[in-house]
């Protein structure tokens, strides 16, 4: 068994075969789309985080959103960049949305991916810290994120407060508990996939890593996943961790299907350099009739590894044709790979 969730990266754009062309679009659609999901038994609705770009950027409000609007699915990013966070405010926000969901969140985060502008993190006024790299700056807000989301008071109350203050040391509220343990790290490497679990973030592993044996992607991301199982263990955390894949997967099974991802069939691991200095290797995308398509995914040794399988999703295709796309996996693929 294994949830199956998907993952939007709120595009829009004023084109004419675009169904979101506008934020608002977007935003709508994506509340819709979360709705319609758990009313199919989907498990999981998750969201991608870009800024300066015309896709979906600051996330709580969406994510508050469709927490009030649905009572089972899981509610989660994949990933915000804590390089342009104030962690402490992003406990607030954090703690809201999770209580209106009703501890639904599952929230992805990382130190970040290239931008659409040349360190766009200082516009937001953050700096690394003398002796950091930016990636340092990302990790190092990750972390105090996590403290204080454990609801241990920090910060020394004012001797004349506008209003009573409990005894001791104040903590930023709304406190949500348990959400400290439903923090996800998005992984690049399998350096900081150890360095997640270490950490007691569960792992989120995208359709992308860096390239670190020049093997086939599934393969080398099933050996992050493996090393990252193997840290959570000789860190002696006393809960069961938990790793999430992401895939492009199509069922081919009408014209429209075929229009759209039909040549998506003979895709294969693409490499390139996502930074100045780092190869990485991304993985393929799968589109084929559904009893083709779980031939090949069976073979793929990731998503074996994981408990939880995110469906990246085209939605500027609109909401209806989208939770077709996730339809059809549920019906006619999951079953046959012991996903349902």
């Amino acid at each position: 068994m294994k949830k199956v969730g998907f993952l939007s990266f709120g595009h829009w754009a004023n084109h004419p075969a675009y169904n979101a062309q506008t934020a608002s679009d977007t935003l709508l659609q994506s509340i819709d789309l979360a709705v319609a999901a758990e009313e199919i038994g989907l498990d999981g609705a998750y969201f991608r985080v870009h800024h300066f770009a015309s896709q979906l950027a600051s996330p709580f409000p969406l994510l508050a959103a469709v927490g009030a609007k649905t009572s089972k699915i899981e509610i989660g990013t994949g990933v915000i960049d804590m390089r342009y966070e104030n962690p402490l405010y992003m406990v607030e926000d954090a703690g809201a949305a999770d209580l209106i969901s009703e501890g639904r969140l599952q929230l992805g985060v990382s130190r970040g991916s290239p931008e659409q502008v040349i360190d766009g993190w200082r516009y937001f006024g953050y700096e690394p810290a003398e002796g950091e790299t930016d990636a340092d700056m990302g990790r190092r807000k990750a972390l105090e994120f996590l403290d204080k989301l454990s609801g241990v008071g920090f910060a020394k109350p004012n001797p004349n407060p506008m209003f009573p203050n409990p005894p001791g040391l104040l903590r930023l509220e709304p406190h949500s508990e348990g959400l400290r343990e439903r923090i996800w790290w998005g992984a690049a490497s399998n350096a900081t996939a150890v360095w997640a679990a270490e950490n007691g973030m569960y792992l989120q592993s995208s359709t992308l890593k860096y390239d670190e044996g020049g093997k086939p992607f599934h393969i080398q991301q099933a050996e992050q996943i493996r090393l990252y199982k193997e840290a959570w263990k000789k860190a002696g955390h006393q809960r069961e961790p938990r790793v999430s894949v992401s895939r492009s997967i199509f069922a081919l099974v009408n014209d429209q299907d075929r229009y759209y991802f039909g040549q998506e069939a003979s895709r294969r691991d693409k490499i390139g350099m996502i930074e100045q200095d780092k190869r990485a290797i991304f993985g393929r995308s799968y589109a084929a009739e559904p009893d083709q398509l779980i031939k090949e995914l069976a073979q793929d040794e990731a998503i074996q590894e994981a408990d939880t399988v995110l469906l990246t999703i085209p939605n500027t295709l609109g909401v209806d044709y989208n939770v077709h796309v996730l339809s059809s996996i549920l019906e006619h693929v999951a079953p046959g790979l012991g996903w349902r």
